[in-house]
């Protein structure tokens, strides 16, 4: 990426969050929560490059919020960029153990194992009266380097932290994707038996890919954590996982910026979905999903690349 691009990317940044700031305070939440979202499909890319589909997102996603929440109230511990850190660190020494079981297996295997050790987590979190049980419990304001916001300040700092965030990963994803680790992944999803002939290490690329996976899924759920002011267990739930496969599937894997966009889409969709039809929202998200998977099999990206497409050839 381009010094010129990095400016370009810093500039957007800087509009977004001045545009979150201006918006409705409902809209600015849906699109925090679609940041936050963002992250974890951003992650399930990654995997899904390398030819795996994930069904057991939620697990991290539901770990990284329920670690802020322990520390906001349990432990006292307010400050955002320590809760990040510390919903990162649990998630990814879970993922690490959990990967070295679960990165040996392809297909329809991967999918629902890491389903399995989601629903584990939900089951494990419904059953404890300590942590809420089924209500889940409240999350306390956040705080940044001492500075400890108002209810409605709060919610600010965390839509400026997560666009930041979106900044930042989103960046080191695409250097990471046009990296040779990046392109390894393609290269498991099209001949594993190559790659190992090369030299490469098949089980090592999934591996990292999947606690790159959990890492992001970890800071997903404390944003979303943190600006909602709740936790519960649904967001282990299978359901959760499942609104992350439609994301991806929605914005497609060509970019990094395909599910970011795409998250902020579905929230749209899903908000206005529910306004119209708070019965049957769900068959209004299902058609537009197959809609796309009829027209743009490759995602709502796919429009975006057959503009850059006709401009080459224009030019």
């Amino acid at each position: 990426m381009t010094t010129r691009s990095l400016a370009l990317l810093f500039i957007l940044g800087l509009a977004v969050i001045a545009g979150g700031l201006l918006l409705p305070q409902w809209m600015s939440y849906l699109f925090t929560i679609a940041m936050g979202k963002g992250l974890v499909v951003l992650g399930l890319v990654l995997l899904m490059r390398a030819g795996l589909v994930s069904f057991g997102q939620g697990l991290y996603y539901c770990v990284g919020a329920y670690v802020a929440g322990m520390l906001t109230q349990f432990m006292g511990v307010t400050d955002i960029l320590v809760i990040m850190l510390a919903s990162v660190a649990v998630s990814v020494g879970i993922a690490a153990v959990i990967g070295l079981l679960l990165c040996r297996y392809r297909e329809i295997f991967f999918a629902m194992f890491s389903m399995a050790f989601s629903m584990i987590l939900y089951g494990l979190l419904v059953r404890n009266q300590f942590l809420g049980s089924t209500d889940g419990f409240n999350v306390a304001n956040p705080s940044l380097l001492g500075w400890a916001p108002d209810a409605d300040s709060a919610s600010d700092l965390v839509l400026v932290v997560a666009v930041c965030l979106v900044v930042l990963l989103g960046t080191l994803g695409w250097r990471y994707l046009k990296s040779l680790s990046g392109y390894a992944g393609e290269a498991v999803r099209e001949n594993e038996i190559r790659l190992e002939y090369l030299g490469g290490s098949v089980f090592r690329v999934v591996y990292v890919k999947y606690i790159i996976a959990a890492a992001l899924a970890a800071i997903g759920g404390t944003i979303t954590a943190l600006v909602s002011g709740h936790v519960d267990p649904e967001m282990a739930y299978w359901t959760t996982s499942g609104e992350f496969v439609f994301i991806a599937l929605m914005g497609g894997t060509a970019h990094v910026a395909a599910p970011l966009v795409a998250a902020v889409l579905f929230e749209a969709l899903r908000t206005y979905a529910f306004a119209v039809a708070p019965y049957t929202w769900q068959m209004i998200l299902g058609f537009a999903l197959l809609a796309i998977i009829i027209f743009m099999p490759s995602g709502l990206w796919s429009l975006v690349e057959r503009f850059q497409n006709k401009k080459a050839r224009k030019t």
